[in-house]
């Protein structure tokens, strides 16, 4: 008896150590084709980057030439097909006053594009099990003011809560505040937990875009991984994308944005200062460019960034659809029409920027435009999507209103 136990304590010893051998190797071979494949991506990348003006498409530099000449469209456009860059350009001022041009690799605050990027940053964090999206904010700010307020109805814009960049403009005028030294996340926080605003409406009553959602996601993620944003941001997204010219910019952190795109609103001769609302991040704060957008796009389609499990899960819509198309998941807009293209996408409205970056998931094709003027040249997209066979995206476009989506929300 003592001889079998003996034989099948030494049988299962052999086991395990071949066991974990085999595991130890599988790890060791996942590894290494990891680095194969960043090694790949990364020469794939220079290759979706070239650039050869002789083969842009003549159509869309048209367009986009009208576009800057006839309705004054300033910034810097891109459109991308199949992993193929077939329109770039630069146009106009970076700097009105000191007449500095813009340059293709400008970068531009992002405005409420970087709320795509602090979705994906919560949804991380829920893949890896360090938050869930039933979480309470209560769980991360006990002294948070409101109930029953989730991450689900945060990305969701379902939260109720008001705008809270209204709410500290307001307080820091009527108390003098300093209002160059940028504001935290944590701060607003503070703030919102003393003074307990009004919220807007009840929790998951409908949705109301603002920026209070995802300002309170952005602290969220720095409670919950002991970093700071812009470096959660720089280690888990910006970096693993290759995303080099692409940064968190807080005026928190910063005295002077180090930037050379100045947002300018409707007239030339007034740009808009960046002061203490410009602390805050996760509703905005991120600084981009043309080519790290495309590097975005490719990284999230890849599983990168995220599962496609979880993506899927971010591209669907939370809402009642508006003109029965548009729609917000976890983070993204939405056009979801049937027997249409799935695309998903965001605008950007912010001290003096404007933007609208598109993401065709069915076509591949990648339609991106930042702006540095905020006047209404991009709501005169319309023929360029039909070019390009896409939904028209703006809502206007299907109940005659004429409305740009992100007209009176960003």
């Amino acid at each position: 008896m003592r001889i079998r136990f003996v034989a099948a304590a030494i049988a299962l010893s052999i086991f395990s150590v071949v066991a974990c051998t085999s595991k130890e190797e599988k790890e060791k071979k996942k590894a290494a084709d990891k680095k194969v494949r960043v090694k790949e991506d990364d020469k794939a990348d220079s290759l979706l980057l070239v650039y050869d003006k002789k083969n842009e498409d003549k159509w869309i530099a048209e367009f986009v030439e009208n576009l800057h000449k006839r309705y004054g469209f300033n910034g810097n456009a891109l459109v991308a097909r199949k992993g193929k860059i077939i329109y770039q350009g630069a146009k106009g001022w970076a700097d009105y006053l000191h007449r500095d041009s813009l340059k293709i690799n400008s970068e531009f605050e992002l405005a409420s594009i970087t709320k795509t990027f602090t979705g994906v940053a919560i949804m991380q964090l829920v893949e890896q099990g360090k938050l869930s999206l039933n979480d309470n904010v209560k769980k991360f700010f006990p002294n948070f003011p409101y109930e029953g307020i989730t991450i689900k109805l945060l990305l969701t814009h379902r939260s109720g809560m008001m705008n809270y960049v209204y709410f500290i403009d307001d307080i820091w005028r009527k108390e003098k505040r300093d209002m160059k030294k940028g504001i935290t996340n944590e701060e607003v926080m503070k703030v919102i937990a003393e003074r307990k605003p009004n919220p807007y409406v009840k929790p998951d009553n409908r949705f109301h875009y603002n920026n209070s959602n995802y300002m309170v996601l952005g602290a969220i993620i720095e409670k919950v991984t002991g970093m700071r944003y812009s470096q959660y941001m720089a280690e888990n997204i910006f970096k693993p994308a290759g995303m080099k010219n692409t940064h968190v910019y807080s005026k928190a952190e910063y005295e002077k944005i180090p930037v050379d795109v100045v947002g300018h609103d409707k007239i030339w001769k007034y740009s808009v200062a960046q002061n203490f609302l410009d602390g805050p991040v996760g509703d905005k704060g991120i600084y981009s460019t043309l080519h790290d957008l495309v590097l975005y796009d490719k990284y999230l389609r890849n599983e990168r960034l995220l599962s496609n499990k979880s993506l899927d899960s971010a591209y669907v819509g939370r809402n009642k659809p508006v003109n029965g198309h548009f729609n917000y998941g976890y983070g993204w807009r939405m056009f979801d029409g049937k027997n249409m293209d799935k695309v998903v996408y965001h605008t950007g409205w912010w001290h003096g920027f404007r933007h609208i970056y598109v993401r065709d998931l069915d076509k591949d094709i990648v339609v991106i435009f930042l702006g540095n003027l905020t006047n209404g040249s991009l709501m005169h997209l319309d023929d360029l999507y039909k070019y390009l066979k896409m939904p028209i995206i703006r809502k206007g476009a299907y109940s005659g209103s004429g409305s740009l989506p992100g007209s009176d929300e960003d």
